[in-house]
């Protein structure tokens, strides 16, 4: 086991396994907050999961409109500076959450949160693309699920402890993490953008955003995204509604939550890899599908059963699905963009993440607060339903049009 890690570690970049490592600091930051954030704003301002869900749209909504600049300024400027710039401001921006005690501020608060604190995602990816070759990216992306998950198989336990302590902990580490990993990009890891001609480099900010019609013109990832949006409002509701769902109807404390949580990292963590060369063989599009079906089973289970043993049951499954999902979907993006414009492409998926954020934790919340709680996810297993369906069909358009993605 030893020689094929020491193996797969040599095939890599020095500067790849440390944008691994930053991936992994900043990503315990957020394991160690986000699972419990609704939590937090239920408990601290007294509402209920429709409150919730119009924060996660306003957020969302910021982050749409932060994503596009970010997109842009990723291509022009570089990758490094806005992964700093990305990390700084989150961190503010994490503390500033911290010690509002009005909820009308925190609404305000989270329009700025959101603005900022997405400055860094699209670089991020755009660097990925930039260090491999393309034959390497689906397992380098791979590896950084591996990465961001081990933050996440310990990040909710000690979440779930700090949070039994202060919720306002949650905040402080978060923060701290989040300048760490600043400090260990701003010393360790160098530009990768590309090399422009001297036209491209003159090229204003405004031609630059224009470039995101030119991704809109492109009809198969427009499908492609449009598909993701569906698939990824499936998932979006284990890091929202399902925290709060389990401690309402089910009353499964923070801790087992967090439980789930750590079970789903630690099954990337151990299997992402080898799963991620077996499913690289096949069609891209119909490993999603199956991904998504998946999804699927894992969440419409949690309508219909009630004891901890099957929440792990269906929790794995779900970690099956995104097994085969998450490291393919991301280096098919890379494949649909010119170099020159990874960023605005890595941006513009990005928005498949933000937009279902725009308003399914808000349904969600409506059908918690107004009816049988369980349709959540009834209705959540039909939409994986339709996105799987989607994935199929659309690897029968790709190889009618003779596509090489």
């Amino acid at each position: 086991m030893l020689s094929k890690a020491k193996t797969v570690f040599n095939e890599y970049p020095r500067t790849f396994w440390t944008l691994t490592g930053t991936v992994f600091i900043d990503s315990l930051g957020g394991a160690l907050l986000f699972p419990f954030f609704a939590l937090y704003v239920t408990q601290k301002f007294g509402v209920g999961m429709t409150e919730v869900g119009v924060l996660f749209a306003i957020l969302s909504g910021a982050r749409i409109v932060g994503s596009f600049l970010s997109g842009a300024l990723t291509d022009k400027i570089g990758r490094r500076s806005l992964m700093i710039y990305g990390l700084i401001f989150s961190a503010g921006s994490s503390l500033m959450m911290a010690f509002i005690e009005e909820m009308a501020t925190f609404y305000i608060a989270v329009v700025f949160v959101g603005l900022l604190s997405s400055l860094g995602g699209p670089a991020q990816q755009a660097m990925i693309a930039d260090i491999l070759p393309e034959k390497q990216r689906a397992d380098g992306y791979g590896l950084i699920h591996i990465s961001d998950n081990m933050a996440h198989t310990i990040g909710p336990m000690i979440g779930g402890l700090l949070a039994g302590i202060s919720y306002i902990l949650l905040f402080w580490v978060d923060a701290i993490l989040s300048v760490i990993t600043a400090l260990v990009i701003y010393f360790s890891l160098p530009e990768s953008k590309p090399q422009k001609s001297e036209k491209q480099a003159e090229e204003s900010l405004g031609k630059i955003m224009s470039g995101y019609w030119r991704v809109a013109q492109n009809g198969v990832f427009m499908a492609f995204f449009g598909i993701a949006i569906l698939m990824k409002l499936v998932y979006r509701q284990m890091g929202t509604t399902l925290s709060v769902f389990l401690y309402d109807v089910h009353a499964v404390p923070p801790q087992g939550y967090g439980w789930l949580l750590s079970l789903n990292a630690a099954m990337v963590v151990l299997f992402q890899f080898a799963i991620t060369r077996k499913t690289s063989k096949y069609k891209p599009m119909k490993v999603m599908a199956v991904g998504t079906l998946l999804y699927a089973i894992g969440f419409a289970m949690y309508g219909f059963v009630s004891t901890m043993l099957f929440f792990f049951i269906a929790m794995a499954i779900i970690t099956i699905g995104e097994m085969f999902i998450s490291p393919i979907g991301q280096s098919m993006v890379a494949r649909f963009a010119p170099e020159d414009m990874r960023g605005r492409y890595m941006a513009f998926f990005g928005f498949s993440w933000t937009i279902p954020s725009l308003f399914g934790p808000l349904l969600a919340g409506i059908v918690m607060d107004n009816y049988d709680p369980n349709w959540v996810w009834y209705l959540t297993g039909a939409i994986g339903l339709i996105a799987a369906f989607g994935y199929w069909q659309l690897n029968g358009v790709i190889e009618e049009k003779h596509l090489e993605i």
